[in-house]
């Protein structure tokens, strides 16, 4: 009993830790998308850019709203492209270089195999194409509030 009540106690403490992790502004972060889906074998890489105002949570350093970015690149897709249900995803960095070093990794998942054939249709999104816009983690708090 007294490992349950521990267990169960230790738990509290966690979430409660995660609870108060504060978010913070940072002047600017840097960011890529990335883009596929499961019907087909095109994916998209957009060029890495600065944006600024971005809120990090100061425990674990986590892009906060990490989510709204992502669907700006999947509503781009829809909307400009025509390509729906795409998986879209953010990386970001403080560091240009080390965001870098993940979308030259990433990248060479897409375009080079084993077997020396490309199965993928890599396409990239400069910024003339698409932006990042800031997102304001004060608003979306407010949102969900109401």
């Amino acid at each position: 009993m007294k490992k349950i009540v521990f267990l169960i106690f230790a738990a509290l403490m966690i979430f409660n830790a995660d609870a108060n992790a504060k978010k913070q502004p940072v002047p600017y972060v840097y960011m890529f998308g990335f883009a596929a889906s499961f019907t087909d074998t095109i994916v998209h890489f957009t060029a890495i850019q600065q944006v600024d105002s971005a809120w990090i949570e100061s425990k674990n350093n986590f892009l906060q709203e990490r989510q709204a970015y992502s669907y700006q690149l999947r509503d781009y897709l829809n909307q400009k492209q025509q390509l729906p249900h795409r998986t879209c995803m953010v990386f970001y960095s403080q560091k240009r270089e080390k965001l870098e070093k993940k979308y030259q990794k990433m990248l060479k998942l897409y375009t080079k195999s084993k077997d020396g054939l490309q199965h993928f249709d890599v396409r990239y999104l400069d910024t003339q194409q698409f932006k990042f816009r800031t997102v304001s983690a004060e608003v979306t708090e407010q949102t969900e509030e109401k």
